[in-house]
């Protein structure tokens, strides 16, 4: 059986695959319409984000049986058309837990604390102590939009800060979880904003979440509200972000993830307020690189080898 790898895996599981018998070729960087010319010949295929598998090219896989996200996000593979086709999806959702959570009070401690702009002060030869006044973390409210598996790592280690730690999520076994750790359960999104001083996403792209963070939302903020979104780039309303950014309607955000990566819009990177941009690297760990691609390699060749 033949495996397609269209984004870059770690090697170990590569070596995994090819210990199995299977035959794997790698190609990375195919536009779509290579893709839809190659993926044909293949029984299964190895994804990150970069790989968009629509529908259309789905359709033209008349052999394929898997796809594997080594990764957590979804939103780069049709659903609907690969059940349709009856072709299975695979994640790896437990991978980057851990990395994405500590980018995560990475990217918390950077804001409040001005460390960036500390740093690059520094190097330029200035002593501007007076310029970076913080903010203590310990008794801050932190908003959990999400407790799913990274939730749930971003909370353990918030607690270290004695953090107050609030969460909103529609699962109710999540919600349980967090009730029985001790945390305060929000009924809505709008509630959990309006009693937050720092807010972090972790919640999957979908239409019903697209810009949970948006012009409204932002409006019942607090001056001294901080956000920070390591999930999806579709939850942050950008344009709302940056004006509330400008007007002083918020104290500062982090982004690892945006609408359109490679990231496009300009208009961030020239922000001069408190916004930290990272490219996407929350998952950029070798841990979790070798972790996703052994994880995802393991439910493929279980998947395929118990067919036959």
């Amino acid at each position: 059986m033949k495996i397609l790898i269209s984004d870059k895996i770690h090697q170990d599981g590569i070596k995994i695959m090819e210990r199995e018998g299977f035959k794997v070729v790698q190609k990375y960087s195919l536009t779509p319409d290579q893709l839809k010319d190659e993926i044909h010949q293949y029984d299964g295929i190895i994804v990150r984000s970069g790989t968009k598998l629509n529908s259309s090219v789905l359709e033209n896989a008349p052999n394929l049986k898997v796809i594997g996200r080594a990764g957590v996000g979804l939103d780069n593979i049709d659903l609907q058309k690969a059940e349709e086709l009856e072709i299975k999806v695979f994640n790896t959702p437990e991978a980057p837990s851990v990395s994405v959570a500590e980018l995560t009070i990475g990217l918390l401690l950077n804001l409040v604390r001005h460390i960036s702009k500390a740093d690059r002060t520094m190097h330029c030869g200035e002593w501007c102590k007076g310029d970076f006044m913080g903010t203590t973390l310990k008794g801050k409210k932190i908003g959990l939009i999400g407790f799913g598996n990274i939730g749930k790592e971003v909370a353990k280690k918030v607690a270290a800060f004695e953090m107050k730690i609030g969460v909103y999520d529609v699962d109710e076994k999540a919600k349980e979880i967090a009730k029985t750790l001790g945390y305060t359960i929000f009924s809505s999104v709008d509630e959990l904003i309006q009693n937050s001083q720092i807010i972090s996403l972790h919640i999957p792209a979908t239409v019903k979440t697209e810009n949970t963070l948006n012009k409204r939302r932002f409006e019942l903020m607090k001056e001294n509200t901080y956000i920070i979104n390591t999930a999806r780039g579709d939850l942050v309303d950008e344009k709302a972000l940056m004006e509330a950014l400008q007007h002083g309607k918020i104290a500062g955000a982090a982004l690892d993830v945006y609408k359109t990566e490679p990231l496009e819009n300009m208009d961030l990177c020239n922000c001069e307020r408190n916004l930290i941009l990272t490219p996407h690297i929350g998952s950029q760990t070798i841990e979790t690189q070798v972790n996703a691609a052994v994880k995802v390699v393991e439910k493929i060749a279980e998947y395929l080898l118990t067919r036959e």
